[in-house]
């Protein structure tokens, strides 16, 4: 059941994948540079996933443990959507009057709430998916916070955009479903399924509204891109 779960969730989450990356290709990566570098990362540790899991259950030898590959890609992809959010929060407060004190206070708290659940989950005596898991959660509900911020601050502002709020919006509920999926695994071991299913389905809806956001120009942009009227 979970096998199926998993290659069904691959089956969808690859499309969307290239969609995203594509939609980015058309222009959209130039305000979102970040967004790209994660989609193309994403990408690629999916592919990895996918060969070490096919190679893990049909009994090929592997030159390190299936948990060693799953959690460097995992790594990687926590890091990056944390620096995406980031990005974006950058990219809301460009013209905001104190954008540098507001940047460095989400900031600097959001990193300092990820080391100290660094420091108080880590054991080197302890398997490596337990403590991780733990600190995953823990990551997902700071950027999840810090996500909840950037959707507060693009809903005061004066002038909508919709853009960055979709973008936001999609992040805000793959983080909620980490987290909470996270939580379902780490305190009830027999809810692994419905916690997995609650994780996958976030992130398949996430990248769905990342797509719909970035397959289309913003209005703004397309006016500015239209030639000017040239005058006789």
């Amino acid at each position: 059941m979970r096998a199926a779960l998993t290659y069904s969730a691959w089956l969808v989450g690859i499309p969307l994948e290239l969609l995203i990356i594509a939609a980015l290709v058309r222009g959209a990566f130039r305000r979102f540079p970040v967004i790209l570098i994660y989609s193309v990362v994403l990408f690629l540790t999916t592919v990895v996933d996918i060969s070490v899991y096919r190679a893990y259950y049909s009994g090929s030898k592997l030159g390190h443990s299936f948990a060693h590959y799953y959690w460097i890609d995992e790594g990687l992809r926590q890091v990056l959507v944390f620096a995406v959010v980031i990005s974006l929060i950058y990219e809301a407060t460009a013209t905001a009057r104190a954008r540098f004190t507001l940047r460095a206070s989400l900031v600097c708290g959001a990193i300092l709430f990820a080391g100290i659940s660094f420091l108080m989950h880590y054991d080197s005596h302890a398997v490596v998916g337990r403590w991780m898991t733990l600190w995953s959660r823990d990551l997902d509900f700071s950027t999840a916070i810090l996500d909840l911020a950037l959707w507060a601050m693009l809903l005061a502002w004066r002038h909508k955009d919709i853009q960055l709020l979709m973008l936001s919006g999609g992040l805000g509920i793959e983080f909620t479903g980490e987290a909470i999926g996270q939580s379902l695994r780490s305190l009830v071991p027999v809810t692994v399924l419905p916690g997995d299913a609650l994780m996958l389905s976030a992130n398949l809806v996430g990248m769905y509204i990342w797509w719909q956001a970035l397959r289309t120009i913003p209005v703004e942009h397309v006016r500015e891109l239209k030639p000017r009227a040239r005058v006789s």
